[in-house]
């Protein structure tokens, strides 16, 4: 991590009044596009499932249907936490610690989200136990559903050294990979997939990037990514010492 000091110029406060409304103009200008995209994202046309996607889950066999509950918009989270991994990737983790705060908010907007992973329900369940999570997370150990979404590379990319990641052909990374897609159902029962986003097309739930990018260190990631310091957040061991002093 990149701990060095930093040494912005020092000014006035009538110059740094200035400075920060020239930027003010650019941070509207980035709002607006952020709305008019979207306005774009909602108005994709969509794609009838016709397959009909069973699921695993502490509750039992539940359909694609089935979890969307009441309400008549999901999310998934594709999740990576593959068969025999002992813990789930760090990053989805990271995104997990998220979850839960916006599901209070969610529900009231007609939308449940559920969580996705090709573990088996007894390793989901033991992993979200550690991390004290309780947003719905089931298994689809025993259906097409990743592999038609393309978060989990099959035996045949593996063989071939490529996978269909992100809407495009990429070299085989790994064989569980990261992503969200949305899902509508009518009246009638149908379900449509309208949105799906990849790699770091998820980064908008990363709350805490937000707030980094705050700072005058921002994110501190070298590399570019957060393997450089982002961990289970059970083993910030300092973190939780601190936050532990900071509450009592």
């Amino acid at each position: 991590m990149n701990t060095a000091t930093i040494t912005n110029p020092v000014v006035s406060r009538e110059q740094w009044i200035e400075a920060r409304k020239a930027l003010l103009v650019k941070e509207k200008e980035q709002t607006r596009r952020r709305d008019q995209l979207a306005s774009e994202r909602r108005n994709l046309p969509w794609v009838k499932v016709d397959k009909e996607y069973i699921f695993d889950t502490a509750q039992g066999k539940k359909t694609l249907s089935e979890l969307f509950r009441d309400k008549s918009q999901l999310i998934v989270y594709h999740f990576m936490l593959g068969p025999g991994w002992a813990e789930g990737c760090v990053g989805c983790s990271f995104g997990a610690d998220h979850f839960n705060a916006a599901l209070q908010h969610l529900l009231q907007k007609d939308v449940h989200f559920v969580a996705v992973s090709r573990a088996t329900v007894a390793e989901i369940d033991a992993f979200k136990k550690r991390m004290g999570w309780n947003f719905q997370w089931v298994s689809s150990n025993q259906s097409d559903f990743n592999y038609d979404f393309h978060v989990s590379a099959s035996e045949e990319d593996k063989n071939k050294g490529g996978m269909y990641y992100n809407f495009q052909s990429q070299p085989f990374v790994m064989d569980e990979l990261p992503g969200i897609s949305v899902f509508y159902k009518n009246e009638d029962g149908e379900i449509f997939h309208t949105y799906s986003s990849y790699g770091r097309g998820g980064e908008e739930m990363l709350g805490t990037y937000f707030f980094l990018d705050l700072t005058p260190k921002g994110r501190e990631e070298t590399k570019g990514d957060m393997s450089e310091w982002v961990r289970h957040h059970d083993k910030y061991e300092k973190v939780i010492a601190e936050k532990e002093s900071c509450c009592h």
